[in-house]
């Protein structure tokens, strides 16, 4: 008798689907399909579940997706491409091509199972359409068709047995997939309701409405409100108006439907969208600024070209744009330049004086005096008869204290005799 009602109850629900069907279409079909842990070979692929074949509910009839036995979990999805206004979901379990009931060992193997709509394929992110706790070995249907008037991208089926739950007797200690094949009925294109999916919604920024009723479920992008008859708060746009606009240059010139910013982006920022800086280097409206001499790679300020660990060396200034005052250079321009022949020629950055030293001085940085006993440019010139050559100027040769016993005048060159 138990046999017989499973039975009845089985023709009963197909029957259903195909009463169900006529008005919608079976949008899963050829769709790609995906089985975790997945038997190997395509016997047991998960598209077997959305080729359109149940002719065979064997295991082996290379018409149903099979994932391995021996897990707690079973989880199959079928993705949409897109997001579908769905009506009823019809599944065909795999029976050996046996009536299902307590003699069935693949029976026990099913009881449990949910069926999830999603826009992602994380479950627990969409809507549970149907989670059995109501099935028995004697009243598990071979085909179980549910309704589930809502829209999603992914219908994913899930089954476990988790440690440390304690399920009825009739559960099976593991779980497997176990589809021969999986129909999603409802709309092919969004923004359509009705048995024939041509009447339009009735909310003219409706994107998603009730398969049935019309009843909005969803707006389209840059709306919100009971009816989406409502634009997104200024600052947001998109789907839900869940984005967050770009530094546009005029926040309430954010486009609500996708976030472009109609008159440009605030300075600092670049895109259509205003959300990428400037490239490194570069600040300002339109990032068409290049930065200073900046100590340190990308520490010019994207808006205004600060620099904010301080300018390289010969420069100051917030933007380090300005070479040391005259007579400076360095970090923080606070080295003093040595006795460049010409003082407008010391290098700001690092003290070099360009065109040479002033007479008596030599190096780079004509910081040094001319060795002892020597003076003038490029430090080139012998120094007289000084009677201290220490106290012979650097500069002009002068003997400071006077000269050497028979030479005389102010080099101490010439002699008396």
């Amino acid at each position: 008798m138990p046999w017989l009602l499973t039975r009845m109850y089985a023709v009963f629900v197909c029957v259903g689907v195909f009463a169900f069907a006529n008005g919608y279409v079976n949008i899963a079909l050829y769709k790609q399909a995906y089985q975790h842990n997945s038997e190997a070979g395509d016997t047991f692929n998960a598209s077997n579940a959305v080729d359109g074949r149940k002719s065979n509910l064997s295991v082996d009839g290379g018409q149903c997706a099979v994932s391995y036995w021996g897990k707690k979990t079973a989880t199959w999805w079928v993705n949409l491409y897109s997001i579908h206004s769905i009506h009823h979901i019809a599944i065909y379990f795999m029976t050996n091509n046996q009536p299902l009931g307590p003699s069935n060992l693949l029976t026990k193997y099913i009881l449990g199972f949910s069926v999830y709509v999603s826009n992602t394929t994380d479950r627990l992110q969409g809507t549970l359409c149907y989670k059995d706790d109501n099935f028995t070995l004697f009243t598990m249907p071979a085909v179980f068709t549910t309704t589930c008037p809502v829209h999603g991208q992914y219908v994913i089926y899930y089954n476990e047995r988790r440690q440390g739950v304690t399920n009825p007797d009739d559960y099976s200690k593991y779980v497997f997939t176990g589809l021969c094949e999986v129909e999603v009925y409802g709309c092919p294109a969004t923004g359509y309701f009705g048995s024939n999916c041509s009447v339009p919604c009735p909310d003219v920024n409706c994107q998603y409405c009730h398969i049935e009723t019309g009843t909005c479920q969803g707006c389209k992008p840059g709306y919100q409100g009971h009816r989406c008859e409502l634009v997104c708060d200024e600052g947001s746009y998109g789907p839900e108006c869940k984005q967050i606009c770009g530094q546009c240059r005029e926040v309430n010139q954010c486009s609500n439907i996708n976030g472009t910013c109609l008159t440009g982006c605030d300075a600092g920022y670049q895109g259509n969208f205003c959300k990428t800086p400037c490239d490194r280097g570069l600040y300002g409206f339109k990032c068409n600024k290049t930065c200073g001499q900046c100590r340190g790679l990308n520490q010019c300020s994207n808006i205004n070209g600060t620099c904010f660990t301080g300018c390289d060396a010969g420069y100051q200034g917030d933007l380090c744009k300005t070479s040391c005052d005259r007579g400076l250079y360095g970090s923080e321009c606070n080295e003093t330049c040595g006795h460049c022949r010409d003082l407008n020629q010391c290098s700001n950055i690092n003290g070099t004086c360009l065109t040479g030293c002033a007479a008596g001085y030599q190096g780079n940085l004509c910081k040094s005096p001319c060795d002892r006993g020597l003076y003038g440019s490029e430090c080139n010139e012998r120094c007289g008869h000084c009677r201290d050559v220490n106290q012979c100027s650097n500069i002009n040769g002068t003997c400071v204290t006077g000269c050497d016993a028979g030479f005389q005048g102010s080099l101490c060159k010439t002699c008396k005799c």
